[in-house]
């Protein structure tokens, strides 16, 4: 009974030395999977969240003084007509 157990113990031994070896490999892959997602994002150009926010602001002061400029000038028009 006893080189029974023995096999068993060892057959466990080697079944937790397996998933402690494919848990690493795991680890492994997902670490070199994310460094090639941060390399692929890093080449291309996208803005951060804080920059399209700015740039979008931005965008709706020149179309609002514009609006208020184009209003300006039709009325000056308006009255080197009358």
């Amino acid at each position: 009974m006893q080189s029974r157990n023995k096999i068993l113990d060892d057959i466990s031994q080697l079944m937790t030395n397996a998933m402690g070896v494919a848990h690493g490999a795991r680890e492994e892959a997902e670490t070199a999977m994310k460094s090639m997602i941060d390399r692929w994002l890093a080449d291309r150009d996208f803005v951060t969240r804080e920059e399209f926010d700015a740039v979008r602001a931005m965008a709706q002061k020149a179309r609002e003084e514009n609006e208020a400029l184009k209003a300006r000038l039709d009325a000056l028009e308006a009255a080197s007509k009358d």
